[in-house]
Order: structure tokens, then sequence, then C-alpha cells
């Protein structure tokens, strides 16, 4: 057992947390299993996956400590609850399964919410031609967005994906069945060793896949592999805000006849304008009207 006296602190990022033990991973690779002050309880303050965090080791060869500092948060995401987020990666196959767009522009609609920059990744490009990949890819990048395009299972793109996210702390979410795995262990192919540690250490937790959990995945680059979501749901954001998230809308709305038109049927609306004109797209529209009625369907309860 280590003596008191040979406490000593240390940095780290948490990389899971569950069940009230926080694990932290410090910059050798080596994780540690913590404990959260009572402090932080009593300023209602809860440790997130991806706070920077210092820690007093209490048992070096156990590898155990506490978190005594929670270090100032860059921003702090409601969906998923993580913090430091630096980039947003939504994956999406283009075939097998079919993408699901309106999914896909709830994840944006999200994390423009809470002002976190998305890019849009495609994977599967090996089983599409070219002007299938084109149909849905160009849509997004039209509205402004990000897109890559990789394959998993060829591992083309895979590069570019990598340079995107160098240096940053990335929050990667999809629906089942992408190739979202696939992918992130393309990123990672060096990084076994650290990942193994944290595996072993987090045993209790291997049948919560409800929870956040960050990869290293070399120098200081980390994914954040997040649980999916299928309801629009982000506390205080009401039906009239939605509209400020579609980039493609801000040219035409001030050809409306009203201010605060909401574009779904008010007269000489300039959105629906762009709409017949083709500027805008009508997957992403109709998409929009559904995400508005289900913002107006969440007020009423």
């Amino acid at each position: 057992m280590e003596n008191q006296n040979n406490r000593h602190q240390v940095s780290g990022k948490i990389v899971k947390g569950i069940a009230g033990f926080y694990y932290v991973c410090i910059e050798n690779g080596d994780v540690y299993e913590c404990k959260a002050k009572g402090a932080f309880r009593n300023k209602n303050i809860k440790p997130l996956v991806g706070d920077n965090v210092v820690m007093d080791i209490i048992n070096q060869e156990e590898k155990k400590g506490n978190i005594i500092e929670i270090c100032d948060r860059k921003n702090e995401l409601i969906r998923p609850a993580v913090a430091n987020i630096d980039q947003a990666m939504i994956i999406f196959a283009l075939k097998k399964p079919d993408p699901n767009l309106n999914l896909l522009d709830k994840f944006l609609v999200m994390m423009e919410y809470q002002n976190v920059p998305v890019a849009i990744c495609f994977n599967k490009t090996d089983l599409v031609t070219e002007e299938e990949l084109h149909a849905f890819a160009d849509i997004y990048a039209a509205c402004g967005y990000q897109t890559l395009y990789v394959s998993a299972k060829e591992e083309k793109g895979v590069d570019a994906l990598l340079e995107l996210l160098k240096g940053k702390t990335a929050a990667v979410a999809g629906p089942s069945g992408v190739g979202k795995s696939s992918l992130v262990n393309r990123l990672q192919p060096n990084i076994t060793m650290q990942t193994g540690e944290v595996s072993r250490k987090i045993e209790r937790g291997r049948h919560t896949t409800r929870h956040s959990e960050i990869i290293p995945i070399g120098g200081d680059t980390y994914i954040m592999d997040t649980p999916g979501f299928s309801t629009l749901y982000i506390p205080g954001m009401e039906k009239e805000d939605l509209k400020g998230f579609y980039p493609e809308f801000r040219k035409w709305e001030p050809y409306c006849r009203f201010q605060g038109c909401n574009h779904i049927s008010e007269p000489d609306c300039g959105v629906r304008q762009g709409l017949e004109e083709g500027s805008i797209s009508l997957l992403r529209y109709e998409n929009y009207k559904l995400l508005y009625e289900e913002l107006k369907a969440v007020r009423k309860y």
C-alpha cells in the first residue's frame, strides 16, 4: 500500500464515467480510476467525459486517484453530456442502410445549436456510383457543410479524415449499421495498448453502451464515441429557433413578407420562393417541417 506522503497530483482527461467512477487518462497513456471529491457535489458540479482535470494519486500501483479540480470548460454539450469538444462528426452510410436524412438534419441542428463545428462523413463509397454519391452529398455541401467521403472497407479517404481531426477532441455519432466502429478502428491502428488498458479498467462498463467514451488516437487527438439519438430535444430550444439553424434559408429570409416568418404556411415567404426556384433542397425543407412539428409537440407536454 502506498504511503500517504507519496501522493502527488497529476493532470489528465476524463475518458469515461460510469456509476460514480471516472477514468482519467494522463499524458503517458496510463488510466486511473477516480472518484470525484464531495466538494463538487456540494457545488452541484458533475464531472463530464472530456473534462480536463487535476487528480490526487492515492495508489500508484492500483492506478487509483481522486479528482480534486475540474479545469475551465471550453464548452459543455447538453446532448450528449460531454465537455471540451472541438469538432462534431456525423457518420452516415450512402447505402446499406440508406441514409436517414431526417436523422442527419437533427444532428446538424443539435450541434449548431450548441455552437460546435460539424462535418459530415459519408461512408461506404464503395457501394455507390459517382452519381448516387453526389445525389446526397451535394445537398449538404451546397448548404456550406464540410463533407468527406470514405470507405472504411477499402481504407479510402481515411487520411483526409485524420487530417481534419488532428489535434482536436471530436464527438463522433451515427446510426447503427453505418460502419462507425469500423471507421473508428481505421483511425486508431496504433493505439491498441492505450485503449487496451482503458478496456481492462472498465470491465464493469461492458454493458453500458449508452455512455460516451473518449478514445485517444495519438498525440493530442481524441475521438469521443457518443450514444445514438432519435429525438430532437434540447432544453430551451423553441420551434421558432429552428429556422436559424438552416444556413441555406438565410439568403432568402429578407424576401419574407413577415418578420419572424417560420416558412411553414405564411403568405409571401422568401424561403418557399427559394424552394420553388430549386435553390433550397426539397428534402431538407420537408425535414425542416417535420422537426418544426416535433418541437411544437414537445412544448405541449
